[in-house]
């Protein structure tokens, strides 16, 4: 699939004709114009700016990974990489029969702990509240996180998971990404975990560049350095 990328700036015509604006776009006419600084990237029937900066704004169902930094006597407050804060219910955690009185939260989650949630509320005017009642969400007892910029994600993701996909096969590692910019990465082998590492921090690093998912290839291939262990 062929795309075209370029620099831009708000305000910026990035092409004209019967396209969808998607991601910091908006159409005027046939024009399709820039609304953030990024690069812009035209694909199939699509017009998309991906921002260069910028922290994690939340959206509904978005998966997270969440750092717990304090509770109260009726929820957790979670680090989510963005200007917001997660609260995490004790009845999300604890069920119905959950007490302030009579349960302690402290036993379940604690600062420090990672947690893989999803945004199950958010209105931009108040923190958005998180779950982790769907499945394969809760506390995250195995793995390290590596932290790239929010933006970068579907770069990490790919075209239909393919370069997640390319470092979890060769790396025989599990890759889950937050939305949020943080991954988690959980490998019973130590190179495997860190070529998945370096992997992510090379999209990361790379992620406006061409054949991005081929270099990315040709680095797991390859053996690792001694700067790499």
């Amino acid at each position: 699939m062929d795309i075209r990328r370029k620099y831009v700036i708000p305000g910026d015509i990035i092409t004209t004709g019967p396209l969808r604006a998607e991601q910091n776009v908006f159409s005027d006419g046939r024009r399709i114009i820039a609304t953030a600084v990024g690069v812009s990237e035209i694909y199939d029937d699509a017009v998309r700016v991906i921002p260069l900066a910028g922290k994690y704004i939340p959206k509904i169902n978005d998966l997270v990974i969440g750092m717990v930094t304090s509770h109260t006597s009726l929820s957790w407050e979670l680090d989510i990489n963005s200007c917001y804060v997660g609260f995490l219910p004790a009845t999300d955690v604890f069920g119905r029969d959950f007490s302030a009185h009579a349960d302690e939260l402290a036993t379940r989650l604690k600062p420090g702990d990672m947690v893989a949630a999803r945004i199950a509320n958010f209105d931009r005017t108040r923190d958005p509240l998180v779950t982790v009642s769907d499945r394969d969400l809760g506390r995250m007892d195995s793995g390290i996180m590596v932290k790239i910029a929010p933006n970068k994600v579907p770069r990490l993701i790919g075209k239909r998971g393919t370069m997640v996909q390319a470092i979890e096969t060769a790396t025989k590692a599990e890759v889950i990404i937050g939305q949020n910019g943080w991954v988690v990465i959980i490998c019973d082998s130590t190179e495997g975990l860190l070529k998945a590492k370096k992997a992510i921090q090379m999209v990361n690093d790379k992620a406006h560049s061409a054949n991005l998912t081929d270099q990315v290839r040709e680095m797991l291939e390859s053996p690792l350095d001694g700067g790499d262990k």
